[in-house]
This record gives structure tokens, sequence and C-alpha cells, in this order.
């Protein structure tokens, strides 16, 4: 399985924070249950799951042109329009807390 052939297409249905949770559980072949807890951070130990679903909201006209990247148990994560979540192993190289050489 390459990087980045995990998504999760929540089609409206599912909140972008909650896809995150189900990408991540898909891509360790764990039920998503399990996706807690002392095993795992919770999710809002690095984004605000409140704040993602409502910038992801589809009333909103933007919804569709936003994309958020994140760093969540070693993976990359990335939303797109909120339908759209790709989990991809994060290497040290990858890191978004690095300042951007110009």
């Amino acid at each position: 399985m390459s990087p980045l052939d995990n998504p999760s297409s929540p089609s409206g249905a599912v909140p972008p924070s909650q896809a995150i949770v189900e990408a991540i559980a898909a891509h360790e072949g764990v039920d998503v249950t399990e996706v807690e807890p002392p095993t795992y951070d919770p999710l809002f130990t690095v984004v605000n799951p409140e704040a993602l679903d409502e910038l992801f909201d589809p009333t909103s006209d933007s919804a569709s042109d936003v994309v958020v990247t994140l760093e969540y148990e070693g993976y990359t994560v990335v939303v797109r329009g909120g339908s759209e979540v790709k989990v991809s192993e994060q290497s040290s190289d990858d890191s978004i807390n690095h300042p951007i050489e110009e």
C-alpha cells in the first residue's frame, strides 16, 4: 500500500474529525473504537475537532477550497474539502513543525 492509498470519504455524513480517526484506524488495520487513549492521543491534542468540523461546514462557500495538514500519531494527515482524508507515514524530514527554508 502506498502512503497515500488510505482515503476516507465521509460523503458529508461524517465530520472531518471523525474521518481522521477512521482513516488512522483503517491505515493501522484496527477497529475505529480502538483509536482512543491510552494507546492513541486524543485528536484534540493536535487540532480542535469542533473548529476543524466547522471549517469544513458544507454550508460554507469556501469549505470545498480548504486543505488542512496536520501531524497525528506519527502520520501526516491531509484533509481536503472535508470529504477526503489521506494518511501517510511521517518522516522526520516531513515535519510541519520545521521552518520552511527559502
